[in-house]
This record gives C-alpha cells, structure tokens and sequence, in this order.
C-alpha cells in the first residue's frame, strides 16, 4: 500500500522548491502541455446542447446478461453503462484527442518537469448518499485498485512512487520517474469510490448491491441479468459545471438484456428500446427494414470516427506448441479470404486491418523512415527481418472465393516449419496434426468462420469451432485455456500505458490482462517502454510505427476489418446536438423531444 502523508504548508514549500519545481493549478492538462481547446472560462463543450431539455426514459438493450457490478476486477460480467454510477477526477473532452478537463477535481496542478500531479477536489463533490469526496478517498480508490483491482491497474500506475495526502481536498501523486506524460491524464480517469461505503463491503469479490457512487445516475431497479434501471441524480453536485453542462439529459436509462443480436433487432424494430449501435454489416444493409423505417420513425446515422480503430483480429496464443512457430501463424493466415468474405457476407462495407493502430497516424506505412529506423536498428537480429525490407500487406484475392496461389504458398511455410500430409492430414515431424479449437461467444461470428475452416480443411488442418456462454469464455480467456480467438484491441489517439497490459512480458502471465497472444519479447518491451515514454508527439508516432511493424511482421494474429464509422439507428423521438463530437457517438448528449416524453408510456415507468 502507498504511503499517506500529511505535511505542513512550510515543509511542502521546502519540499517543492528544493526540487526546483514550479507549476500552477489549472483548470485542465493535456499531453505535452499544449493549449487546450477550452478556456478556463468556458460554460460548455461545443458538441453539447447547454439547453437540452431533460427527462424521458432511454432504453437500451444488453447481451447475454450480467453478474456484477464491480467492473474494477477480474471477475464476472460487469452490467452494461455502470460507469454512470462514478465520477472521475477529470472529464476527458471528446472533441481533443487527449485533453482532460476538471471534474471532481476543480484544479489541476502538473510540475513542469512532470515528477508529479497535484489534484484540488471540488469542495462541493459529494457522493450520492450527501458524504462530500475527500483525498482520503482518492487514496483509497488508488490503493484498492492496486490491491484488489484488474491487472490492468497495476500496470497503469507502476510509475507511481507514493500518493500523499496534503490537507482534505488536495492530493499528490509522486512519479519514480518523470517521463512518462501520460500518467498524470491516467490519474486524472480515476473513478472515485467511497471509502466508507466500502469499509463493511469486500471489494474483492462480484456483487449485484447496487454501489454508491457520486456520478449523474444511481441504480434504482434491478432483476439479476435481465434487466437494469438508471434514474438520474436530481441533485447531483456537478450538473452545473461546464463540463456536464447538456449531458445526461434522460431520467432514467434502462436496460434489457437479449441472449441474441438478431432477437435484439427485432426488438428494436417492434419499439421496445430506442437506440442501437449496429456492428454486423449484414444487419445494417437489410435488417432494419421494417414499416418504421420507410415511415421514418426509425433513422440509420452514419457518424465519422475520428479515432484510430485499433485492430480486431482472429488471435493465436503462442503458448501452445503448434503456434509458436510464425511461419505456420503466417500460413493459416493467408487462407483467410477477406475479399471473399467482404464481398459475400458483408455487403463490400469493410475496410481490410492493415495496422495495430488503423485509421490513424500512428500506423505504419510504406518502409521505416530514418526515425523509425534509429529506434529498430537496435533491435535488429532479434525482431523480423521483413520489418525493414517489406511493407507489411495483408494478401489479397479477387473475391471469387478461388485461393490457390495462397494455399500454395501456404503449403510451402508449412513445409519449412516440418510439417507433411499423411492420409489427409497437416502433420508435423512427430505426426500429430495441425489442429486447433477456435472459441466464440457471438454466434454471428460463426458464419466469418466457417469459409475459413473450409479453406484450413483443404490443407489438411483442421479447426473446431467452439461457441461458449459469456461466463465460461470469460473465464477461459482469462485463465489463457483456448487456441484461438477473436479479439480487439482498442486504441486512442494517444496510446500509452495500457499498452504494457497489450504486449509487454508482465502482463503475459496476469490472468485478466488483455496479453492473450502470450508475448513475452524483449524487443517488443523496449518499443512499448519507448511509446510510454515518448517525449512528444513526433517520438510518440515514431515509437508506435515501430512497434505496430513489429508486431505485424510477428503474425501474431490474422488482421481482421474495420470501418470508420459509428452505424446508429434510433427512433425518431431522441434528437441530438448539431455538432457531433470527434471522438464518440455522444449518446449522453442526446435527449428525448418534449412532445415525444408526454405521450411515451416510458416516461411514467
């Protein structure tokens, strides 16, 4: 546990000019201390409507349930838009790419040379139950999230020295080292939990009592998996701050959970909830077809999304012995026909994934510039040849289904890596086969997959797919127990930390880290180390280019598809702000149209 430590003013004056420190509170930071977008007097985000009527009832729908409401650890399936419940020490702005305005905190204080940050707590911040938010609690969150947290936090905050509480309302955290500039907008994301209702409660474990928080909602009804119901905090303390100011705009939000996207549309389309974002391409072209649509009472937006889509891939986990080799990852790779896929299943709406960090200027093009070329050279012997004499492309077919070329070529990696065909089989020098499981929880995944076992029979391997429930492939993803898998990482404009809990070697044995691949590669910690600590902009996007080809050339998982937008469908009753923020689909900004809550049923629920 860290240190808390209580100083008086003249000690806190010697201990910060001694270290010839000098910094001011702000009423925002940013990454690399540039300006940011908002003034300290600002009344309102620009993608917000400040007059935004409130009431009504949003209705949303879930899959395949809940367990939890504890998303701070590694256990269960925490319910949907629970973070409703909490507040954090900063606002993240959705129209910058990372800046971060205060929020619980009023002011912010970073030092100039950035060895630590200093948060100045609202002395109107209260919980929900009146109890005002104090350092002590800041502490408590930090600590216990160490402790008895996800993984993840460990790795967030292990440049964390001490955290010292200074007077009630401030708190410090102090950094081991100083490069690190995104740790103090990490800290800032802190969602605050009362210490004192926690004192009776065990953190460590699922729970489905409602918890306390001091955000815009509270949990008011539930039915365990089934359904949740939100009601806005008619008093709550931040309403009125320019950075909530045209949020949360609805009474209450409720959620009914579905064991099946496609029963779910048919829900949506029947009126039984109001908005939906819509991720099969299928469903998006087709499924919304419906009287309401042609009468215009149900609406399809396309929203641009600014931000880097990361990448979605079918996973290896490199822990087992047939994947540890790239060239037989590299070949099962290219007998995944996209094109086809693209063209058959999806109605040509997606784009190929040709990057960690796709749609983004932090993704590798073309070969390594001279910079790139500074932070690889290092490295090389120890990382893919192909990182400096190839640009990485996934292959590409011509959509007829027909791959031969690909199987040949296939074919030829795998014989290198020792294997043959015998009675019909992929088998290696010791004449086991070249079989895997593949696990999913989506069934709609299932119909991707199937092309691909067909063209991976063809050759003579063979792969089973596996659909589980939400809590058994929750359980074996976290517990490492599969061959292969889909998954997504998530990137932001600004990449950093939680990158450590992606690829670095600490996290490839954290149950509950999202290192499902299993690296644990010098090379690859060196570029993530770099990435964290890059020490501007420029340094940050040559770290990024560097580490997304390494990874790439690593064939560590068969890049999937992408499209850089938000597909949202919704009924015409919600209406929503004439700007629409970069960096989300913004649906806390939206409201439901006064005339549309008087004669809705929803409202009286």
């Amino acid at each position: 546990m860290l240190t808390v430590l209580r100083r008086g003013c003249l000690s806190l004056c010697i201990l910060v000019c001694s270290a010839g420190v000098f910094a001011q509170p702000q009423h925002a930071m940013t990454l690399y201390d540039e300006a940011p977008k908002y003034p300290s007097d600002f009344t309102h985000f620009d993608y917000t409507n400040p007059d935004a009527p409130k009431g009504g009832t949003l209705r949303l729908a879930g899959l395949n349930g809940f367990d939890s409401f504890n998303p701070f650890i590694p256990k269960g399936n925490a319910a949907d838009q629970i973070g409703l419940l909490y507040d954090t020490l900063t606002y993240h702005s959705a129209d910058e790419p990372f800046t971060e305005y205060g929020l619980l905190a009023e002011r912010i204080e970073k030092a100039a040379d950035n060895s630590f940050v200093r948060f100045y707590l609202n002395p109107k911040a209260r919980f929900n139950d009146g109890q005002p938010v104090t350092a002590e609690d800041v502490l408590f969150t930090f600590n216990t999230l160490l402790e008895k947290g996800h993984p993840l936090y460990r790795h967030y905050y292990a440049d964390v020295a001490e955290v010292v509480i200074e007077n009630p309302l401030q708190v410090r955290f102090d950094f081991k080292h100083n490069n690190n500039r995104e740790l103090p907008l990490i800290l800032g994301q802190l969602q605050i939990l009362p210490k004192h209702w926690w004192a009776e409660r065990d953190f460590s474990k699922t729970s489905l009592e409602a918890p306390l928080g001091s955000g815009p909602y509270r949990l008011t009804r539930v039915e365990a998996g089934r359904s949740l119901h939100y009601q806005r905090v008619s008093d709550w303390w931040a309403q009125d701050l320019p950075v909530a100011r045209g949020l949360y705009n609805f009474d209450a939000i409720t959620i009914d959970y579905y064991r099946d996207m496609s029963v779910a549309l048919e829900a949506f389309k029947a009126g039984q909830f109001d908005f939906n974002l819509e991720y099969s391409a299928k469903d998006w072209a087709t499924g919304y077809n419906s009287p309401a649509l042609r009468s215009g009472q149900i609406l399809q937006k396309e929203i641009k999304n600014h931000n880097p889509v990361g990448m979605q891939g079918f996973t290896f986990n490199i822990r087992k012995p047939m994947f540890q080799d790239p060239r037989v990852r590299e070949a099962i790779g290219l007998l995944f026909d996209f094109e086809w896929t693209n063209k058959q299943l999806f109605y040509g709406a997606y784009l190929r994934t040709q990057s960690f960090f796709a749609n983004s200027e932090l993704a590798s093009s073309a070969l390594p510039s001279t910079d790139e070329l500074a932070l690889l050279e290092p490295l090389r012997g120890s990382i893919p040849e192909e990182v400096f004499t190839k640009v990485y492309q996934t292959p590409v077919s011509d959509g007829t289904g027909i791959i031969r070329e690909r199987r040949l070529e296939a074919w030829r990696l795998l014989q290198e890596a020792g294997y043959r065909i015998e009675n019909d089989q992929m088998v290696n020098a010791q004449g086991e086969p070249l079989a895997f499981e593949f696990i999913i929880a989506q069934a709609n995944l299932e119909r991707v997959l199937l092309p691909f076992k067909r063209n991976l029979s063809e050759l003579g391997i063979e792969m089973t797919i596996r659909r589980t429930d939400v809590s058994q492939y929750i359980n074996r993803m976290r517990s490492r127990d599969f061959d292969m898998t889909s998954s997504i990482w998530s990137q932001s404009n600004s990449p950093g930390n939680e990158q450590r809990d992606f690829w670095h070697s600490s996290s490839a044995d954290n149950p509950g880290s999202r290192n499902f691949i299993g690296l644990q590669d010098p090379a690859i910690d060196s570029l993530v180390e770099g990435l964290i600590n890059a020490p501007n902009r420029a340094s940050l996007i040559n770290y990024a280019r560097a580490l997304d080809r390494v990874l790439l050339w690593g064939h560590y998982v068969i890049p999937n598809y992408y499209i850089d937008t938000w597909r949202t469908a919704y009924w015409q009753h919600l209406a929503q702000p004439k700007v629409a923020p970069l960096y989300d689909y913004g649906l806390m900004t939206w409201w439901i149209k006064p005339d549309a809550i008087k004669r809705s049923p929803a409202a009286e629920q």
